[in-house]
């Protein structure tokens, strides 16, 4: 493919892989879509902060949620959550190295069971542990998938 549209595709392929910078909100989003990103953004914020102090809770998933969802639709909350000295780090290092620290992976992993598996037992309805099942199996199955490497 040739032209304009080819170099701004390789443009844009090239920012959302480079580290070095935040990735560019999309312009082909429409306002709802950003505003609910936004939203799910500042939730997963939320949780992610409150997983500092609450053990079982964990913050790095919910940070890299945040980004993503910030990344997408709104370069300020994105720039903004970057340049946060405690949450910027963390976003940083994952766009860095991609990977988790083999002991950060296996906690992630034994909460994540521990507590899908009590949320089971406890609530009512089968469709409802169906549910929670296939969420826990999913977020199980990515951190799984995530490299875990020791820090230079």
């Amino acid at each position: 493919m040739t032209g304009p549209a080819a170099g701004d595709g390789e443009r844009r392929a090239r920012s959302d892989t480079d580290a070095s910078g935040p990735l560019e909100a999309s312009p082909r989003l429409s306002l709802p879509v950003r505003a609910v990103l936004v939203v799910v953004g500042t939730a997963a914020l939320v949780i992610g902060v409150i997983g500092i102090v609450v053990p079982v809770l964990p913050t790095t998933p919910f940070l890299l949620v945040a980004a993503a969802c910030y990344a997408r639709s709104s370069t300020r909350l994105y720039a903004w959550l970057l340049g946060q000295p405690s949450l910027g780090r963390i976003v940083a290092e994952w766009r860095r190295s991609r990977s988790l620290p083999p002991g950060v992976k296996a906690r992630a992993l034994l909460i994540v069971a521990l507590t899908f598996a009590v949320s089971i037992v406890l609530v009512d309805g089968p469709e409802l542990r169906l549910v929670l099942m296939a969420i826990g199996s999913v977020l199980a199955y990515f951190l799984w998938r995530v490299p875990a490497v020791r820090a230079a």
